[in-house]
């Protein structure tokens, strides 16, 4: 079954399993990815290195937050590209994106490089974390361009309904990344910087697997940087479909910090703890998102071919999917919480607070996959702004402010409930949104 077979006229089932499977792995690669660094620093023994890695969170955040906008606005506006028969746009879409990410990765690079110390402190950096925080950040910022392209290549490739491909590309990352991670870590005694040397290697690796994907194996990709240079108008649109994604990772970045600039007001205990939660509450997370993202080529290649049909009923079987893989992941989580945390840290401190927190952050685990199948339909059917306006509310507008009355009132109990609270409202909001947006794009343009 060729690719335009496949997201236009095969059956859902099959479709969505077809698209989102790879997806969803690609996705729980990220998170094996995420988890890496946390896991082997862990394995130090020393808490101070583990509460380091927390605080550099938000640069990490930070880049995935360019790699979303270059890479799901491409993928949305590729998929629509590909429903129209539109090949010229493909090249000039997949060009921009690829020399877009690499020159902010390098402008990235250099603030970071500059602005250690500053931004270091900023992120709530002291005295006993920052020379290992300094580690970590100078080395991520070497591989800040490859951690974008790659990312956004994985997006660009699924488009075109490779989802098999974009899925090779994370896991030769990832698995490299775990390889090299006790090397550097442990073997070569970098500590916490050398968990950042091993995620520089990965992402270049598996930007190399792109490169040669665009390359070699796609018949509509283009790296030419004529492409590329295609006026305002293609590179408006990716941002604008790609930012609500983005400014949902950019907020996060934001809402981490703020959450750290609490947290270590306790000590370097729960700052330890919020970090190994974090990237432990992403499988359920990424889990659905992977859902969600999988389906999108379905998405815009429906509605750019005007098959409504098809686009709601793919919206209602990928919803029951979410549910369904995000209340067992919830469950799962829930009678595993303790071994979970000791798989990263030995301190009993540390896995003290970090149980604690684990239950408040899977409070809504079951059904944060709405929100991320709401916000991808938005920006299918080109409704940017709505979408971009959830983003900004669950990380952003409503959470940090949320964050401090919570923490005033009821202390770190609740604080850590906050990301929580903040889901619920954006996800019935988000219903309600779509809903509206729904019945009026049901007569296709």
């Amino acid at each position: 079954m060729d690719n335009d077979t496949l997201l236009g006229k095969a059956p859902i089932p099959r479709a969505v399993a077809a698209m989102a499977i790879p997806s969803v792995i690609s996705s729980l690669v990220t998170v094996v990815y995420n988890m890496a660094d946390t896991f082997f620093v862990g394995q130090t023994g020393d808490a101070l290195q583990v509460a380091a890695v927390s605080l550099t969170n938000p640069i990490f955040i930070l880049l995935m937050a360019f790699a979303n906008m270059f890479g799901m606005g491409g993928s949305a506006i590729i998929s629509v590209a590909l429903g129209e028969n539109n090949h010229q746009s493909v090249k000039k879409i997949s060009s921009f994106i690829s020399w877009a990410s690499l020159v902010v990765g390098a402008a990235f690079a250099a603030v970071l490089l500059c602005f250690t110390a500053p931004i270091l402190h900023l992120f709530g950096a002291d005295a006993s974390t920052f020379e290992f925080a300094r580690g970590y950040t100078v080395y991520i910022a070497f591989g800040a361009p490859f951690v974008i392209w790659s990312a956004a290549a994985s997006f660009v490739v699924r488009a075109e309904g490779a989802s098999k491909e974009a899925m090779i590309g994370s896991m030769i990352g990832t698995i490299a990344n775990i390889v090299l991670d006790p090397v550097f870590v442990s073997g070569l005694e970098q500590g916490a910087a050398g968990a950042a040397i091993a995620t520089t290697i990965g992402n270049m690796l598996a930007a190399l697997y792109y490169l040669w994907y665009f390359l070699k194996k796609s018949r509509r990709f283009s790296l030419a940087p004529k492409d590329a240079l295609c006026g305002t108008h293609i590179a408006v649109r990716v941002c604008s479909a790609g930012f609500p994604t983005a400014i949902f990772s950019a907020l996060m970045c934001v809402s981490t910090i703020v959450l750290n600039l609490i947290l270590v007001t306790y000590g370097n205990a729960p700052v330890a703890a919020i970090g190994i939660v974090f990237k432990a509450n992403m499988f359920i997370t990424f889990l659905q998102m992977g859902l969600a993202n999988g389906v999108q080529p379905i998405f815009g290649y429906s509605y750019g071919a005007g098959d409504i049909k098809r686009f709601t009923d793919t919206e209602r079987f990928t919803k029951l999917c979410c549910f369904v893989v995000g209340l067992a992941a919830t469950a799962l989580y829930f009678f595993l919480r303790k071994p979970i945390i000791g798989l990263f840290v030995e301190d009993s401190g540390v896995i003290t607070y970090g149980v604690q927190m684990l239950i408040a952050y899977m409070l809504s685990g079951p059904f944060i996959g709405f929100l991320f199948v709401n916000m991808n339909c938005m920006q299918s059917v080109g409704r940017a702004l709505p979408a971009t306006v959830l983003s900004v509310l669950r990380q952003g507008l409503l959470l940090i402010p949320l964050l401090y009355l919570l923490n005033a009132v009821f202390g770190l109990n609740g604080a850590v409930l906050g990301q929580s609270i903040t889901d619920y409202v954006t996800i019935a909001l988000s219903c309600v949104v779509w809903r509206r947006i729904r019945h009026g794009s049901e007569q296709h343009p």
